[in-house]
């Protein structure tokens, strides 16, 4: 009977089974950028009740569940590392989990109500959290010493990929949404993610498949080396997760916030939900001019270590909800601002992303112990879930029991705009006493003594 690989065969060409692993990825995420690009909006017009009649939920109301979806989302990459690298392999997991990913968007598709919201975010958040630190660490698996210079190739496509799924979805479920109803709009992510499984299925006899660890995984995972690892990076975390919660505003505050400026930009008539398309393009963007024009003029001034980047990402968010709150003060004089202040705040936030996002990853990798990579890169994620839960407190903590805000939105946009400043001046000091110790592959114990990054 025959086996699966278990190893890479040696070869100095591109693996057989990465096209399987890009098409997957750029099918599932344009499944889940679908389904999440329309969900404030559904859940604010389009709820049904049990009796058949519309049940909406309230702007604070559906803002809190949007950010509570999210953080668990981002929270599952804990269970999906455990499950992979200990019990079940990445293979088994990733399609496992993309089964139950196919469930949640079904129930979304069949049921209006709030039961069906329940369970399809539920079984949605299971899957996609499940599978993130699976697929990535998938690909690098793929991999032996002759071929690993190819490496860098294919996460660039893995990240192009990502983006593409993202920006075609974010501009047509929005309009499914409006011309053909939830169903429809629901269940084409849905079937995307369908495909994206049977894509994946299809590259079973192609795929090296590492085996799972077993106890072994957890008794290194958890060892001294690995505590000490995840203590360091432990208030770095918490203050990317600040920016976290000020980010994923963007698909839910920023999107009701559209609904009242004037959607006209560049002789087309915008929906509000898909102004959100400009993010992925931005980063298609802005990752070659950071990488080959912005970090090197920098770095010939100033030494641009990590920290320094992701510190400098913190302080460009500020403005990007200053001129949210600008763009506020005219709504609330009863003007229709142009959304190209939306437009204007995407460009800092989506430059403050690249320098947080692309940079930790980066961070994370090196500063994890090698037998511990995916499970610390779970952790990194769990920033997002952390940022977004912070957002659903506030968002909760503020409505009045009449369903109206206790504050004012422009009040809302400044109170994150000083979080955000409040926490980009206390990561100067996180950043000046950090002590690096870097894990790379082939190497027993960090490359260098431990020290303090500039």
């Amino acid at each position: 009977m025959a086996r699966y690989l278990s190893a890479p065969v040696p070869s100095k060409e591109m693996p057989s089974g990465v096209p399987y692993i890009i098409g997957n990825e750029a099918a599932e995420r344009f499944s889940y950028y679908g389904m999440r690009t329309i969900l404030i909006v559904f859940m604010t017009q389009y709820l049904m009740g049990r009796d058949g009649e519309l049940s909406p939920m309230t702007e604070e109301t559906a803002k809190g569940w949007y950010h509570l979806f999210m953080a668990s989302a981002y929270a599952f990459p804990v269970l999906g590392a455990i499950l992979s690298d200990a019990l079940l392999g990445k293979y088994r997991t990733i399609m496992s989990l993309s089964i139950v990913y196919c469930l949640g968007h079904l129930a979304l598709a069949v049921d209006e109500t709030r039961v069906g919201l329940a369970v399809g975010l539920t079984l949605i958040a299971i899957g996609s959290g499940g599978i993130k630190p699976c697929v990535s660490a998938h690909v690098g698996d793929q991999f032996g010493e002759l071929n690993r210079p190819l490496l860098g190739r294919v996460f660039a496509w893995f990240y192009f990929s990502i983006n593409v799924g993202a920006f075609f979805s974010t501009l047509l479920t929005p309009w499914l949404l409006e011309a053909a109803g939830p169903s429809v709009a629901f269940g084409v992510p849905g079937f995307l993610m369908l495909l994206a499984t049977w894509v994946f299925w299809l590259g079973r006899w192609k795929f090296v498949h590492v085996p799972p660890g077993g106890r072994e995984f957890l008794k290194e995972s958890f060892g001294r080396v690995g505590r000490g690892a995840l203590l360091r990076l432990l208030p770095v975390y918490l203050a990317i997760a600040v920016f976290w919660s000020l980010y994923d505003q963007t698909g839910s505050a920023w999107v009701l916030q559209a609904q009242h400026m004037d959607l006209n930009f560049l002789g087309t008539e915008w929906k509000a939900a898909q102004i959100q398309a400009v993010n992925p393009i931005l980063v298609l963007i802005y990752i070659p001019l950071f990488t080959y024009v912005v970090y090197p003029a920098i770095h010939r001034r100033w030494p641009l270590t990590a920290m320094r980047r992701m510190g400098m990402g913190m302080f460009i968010t500020v403005p990007s909800f200053l001129i949210i709150a600008h763009a506020q003060t005219l709504i609330d004089a009863g003007e229709t601002p142009t959304i190209a202040w939306q437009i204007l705040a995407y460009c800092f936030l989506t430059a403050a992303e690249v320098m947080i996002y692309q940079t930790g990853l980066e961070f994370t990798y090196t500063q994890s112990p090698r037998t511990m990579k995916s499970l610390i890169m779970s952790f990194y994620l769990l920033t997002i879930s952390a940022g977004n839960l912070l957002t659903a407190g506030i968002n909760f903590f503020i409505e009045g029991e009449d369903g109206r805000p206790r504050i004012e939105d422009l009040e809302y946009y400044l109170l994150y705009a000083g979080l955000m400043l409040a926490t980009a001046i206390a990561f100067v000091f996180i950043a000046r006493n950090y002590r690096e110790r870097t894990f790379l592959q082939g190497q027993e114990t960090g490359a260098e003594p431990d020290k303090v990054a500039p």
